[in-house]
């Protein structure tokens, strides 16, 4: 099948075949390699992408269902010259340690806040709870997102 969406702000297309995921068309044919699999079962958050601005497993997601989406991977937040808020944080926080769940809790959290500007705590953890961290103990991470909207400490 073929399918055509807008992939980091740009216009896409490609030939999938029906079990193809969406993860295995960004690392293969994309080249965006930020979305790792993990676990391959839609648990550790590790291949996390934005479809229409919700959080995905894109482990998970077919590949033919990106058809006329808009999606964004970790790739097209922020840019080469002026980090995304939420990564600047991460990097002030120590909320990056190995880096290897960072895209996904980059995007969780970037769908919260594009919902909800000012979660709370506990929307947070709410928010990466499909994330799992084996290095930061979780801390940072929401206390950098919370610092990315101007309430966190």
């Amino acid at each position: 099948m073929f399918v055509e969406f807008t992939l980091n702000g740009e216009k896409v297309s490609a030939e999938v075949s029906g079990e193809t995921t969406a993860l295995a068309l960004l690392r293969e044919k994309f080249d965006l390699t930020g979305a790792k699999e993990g676990c391959g079962v839609g648990e550790c958050g590790a291949c996390t992408i934005l479809v229409d601005g919700v959080a995905v497993n894109g482990c998970l997601y077919l590949a033919g269902k990106l058809d006329g989406r808009n999606v964004l991977t970790v790739e097209g937040v922020g840019g080469e010259e002026a980090l995304d808020p939420l990564q600047q944080k991460f990097m002030e926080h120590g909320a990056v340690q190995c880096g290897y769940c960072t895209p996904g809790m980059l995007l969780s959290a970037k769908a919260l806040l594009l919902k909800n500007p000012k979660p709370t705590v506990d929307e947070v953890k709410v928010a990466i709870s499909g994330n799992l961290c084996r290095c930061t103990g979780y801390t940072p991470i929401v206390k950098a997102i919370l610092a990315a909207t101007g309430e966190g400490k």
